[in-house]
């Protein structure tokens, strides 16, 4: 810098040095830098702070997933706890029902031939009779207990569920009374299903039953049918349930509904929260067995002082609809017959019982109580057996394997099979196979000589 330059900038100004624009620059640099580093670090701290803003909702959702799971885990253990308690009841009471049965056969079986010996006027006329009702009462409790044990035989077939709701809707009427209102709501279209028609009156008419009952002051009782599809999730929260289309039949009262500490028990044979002589306690157990013995699940939902609902689904059949079987007729008496009938029932009372009945009916019966007395029988007899008369469930030799064995010799003899419980020598999940001839017990004269007509009528007329 020359001499007059630096007398010029002294002159400007005295106390600024001659390096002051170097540090002013560098200061500018300095504060730009500090700048850029400080919007770097923000930028850093507001991703990484987004980073575990993140992570940490990742982990709420994980923990709540979680807890989801376990309660839905919880659940459906408790689902199929439950389950596992019905299977067993079912079980038992399903053995029960099969000893049971025997014994109410032999006391119908009995008090029907005595009634038929004894004079109308007689006195003993109405003693038998009371005999014969109360076998009647006990032999209904044996049925249902046989449908909650899922041991009964069904007969299913393709229908429409709206027909149903139909076929029964005079009897609902007459069971629920003037004081409730009854709205039918139809689903249309509505898929078919494969179900015993028979059956699905029992569980409405039950169910129908407990509505009434919840509502003594009077109320509204819904029934309702509709389609739905099931998804795989609500498959899994539901023991028991399946994914895919189904039809529901829903059941829905206004009354007072069913406390939730009750809830988990209802379905239990001989639980009932009704007084003393009002209720078997077998209403819904009857409901839960032949709903899951047709393949479908129940579900209900009840609110105290708000009324229940009860959803019976079935899944859809894609099979053609069964052409409507005709009602059948009043019991008369049925007509003598003159074949020879081979009779084999392990029960000796039981047996006698059914021998007696057929000798009064004018066959000739040879009896067994095994299976390889039967076959030795036969093999000693040398005129025809027109019907060969079993039980199904034997020690040893099943009903089904004394029928291969005896038709492989006397291929023109009829088979008819009796039984208190569904077994699966002639059934397939409680459904009969096709052209098996079966005879439920506990059996009356009327029914067993009515049955064993029928089994050999054809054989009659093609003579």
């Amino acid at each position: 810098m020359s001499e007059s330059e630096a007398l010029r900038t002294s002159c400007e100004d005295p106390t600024r040095p001659a390096n002051a624009d170097a540090f002013e620059q560098q200061r500018v640099r300095h504060g730009e830098e500090l700048a850029r580093l400080r919007e770097s670090l923000e930028a850093s701290a507001n991703a990484r702070t987004a980073e575990l803003e993140h992570a940490n909702a990742e982990l709420l959702r994980e923990i709540a997933e979680h807890i989801k799971t376990e309660k839905a885990l919880q659940r459906t253990q408790e689902q199929l706890s439950h389950s596992q308690r019905l299977e067993a009841i079912g079980q038992l009471a399903g053995g029960i029902a099969h000893d049971f049965n025997n014994l109410l056969s032999v006391v119908l079986g009995y008090s029907g031939t005595i009634a038929s010996d004894l004079p109308p006027d007689h006195p003993l006329q109405a003693d038998v009779e009371e005999i014969r009702r109360a076998g009647e009462r006990a032999a209904e409790l044996t049925r249902q207990l046989l449908a909650f044990g899922r041991r009964q035989v069904l007969e299913p077939r393709v229908l429409d569920l709206n027909e149903v709701v139909v076929r029964v809707d005079r009897m609902i009427r007459r069971t629920i009374g003037d004081d409730i209102e009854l709205v039918t709501m139809p689903g249309d279209p509505l898929w078919q299903v494969k179900v015993d028609p028979g059956q699905i009156e029992q569980v409405i008419l039950n169910l129908v039953i407990n509505a009434r009952d919840a509502m003594p002051g009077g109320g509204t009782l819904t029934i309702e049918t509709h389609n739905i599809a099931f998804d795989q999730d609500y498959a899994d929260a539901h023991v028991g349930a399946s994914a895919g289309p189904h039809v529901v039949l829903a059941v829905s009262d206004t009354g007072i509904g069913i406390p939730k500490d009750v809830q988990p028990r209802i379905f239990e044979p001989f639980f009932t929260t009704k007084e003393v002589g009002k209720g078997t306690g077998l209403g819904l157990a009857t409901v839960f067995g032949i709903i899951k013995q047709s393949g479908g699940h129940i579900w209900f939902y009840s609110e105290v002082g708000r009324g229940t609902t009860f959803k019976l689904c079935f899944p859809r059949s894609t099979e053609p609809l069964a052409t409507p079987d005709a009602r059948p007729g009043p019991i008369v008496s049925a007509p003598r017959g003159h074949a020879t009938i081979l009779l084999v029932e392990d029960d000796p009372q039981l047996r006698a019982m059914a021998r007696t009945i057929l000798v009064r009916q004018g066959y000739q019966v040879l009896d067994a109580p095994d299976a390889a007395e039967a076959l030795t029988l036969s093999a000693r007899f040398s005129g025809e057996i027109a019907l060969l008369l079993t039980d199904v469930v034997m020690p040893k030799m099943s009903g089904r394997e004394l029928a291969r064995a005896l038709l492989e010799t006397r291929p023109r003899t009829k088979v008819l099979y009796m039984s208190g419980y569904t077994d699966n020598a002639i059934v397939h999940n409680g459904v009969l196979d096709p052209g098996v001839c079966f005879l439920q017990k506990p059996i009356t004269p009327d029914t067993l000589a009515h049955k064993v007509h029928e089994v050999l009528a054809p054989r009659s007329a093609e003579r």
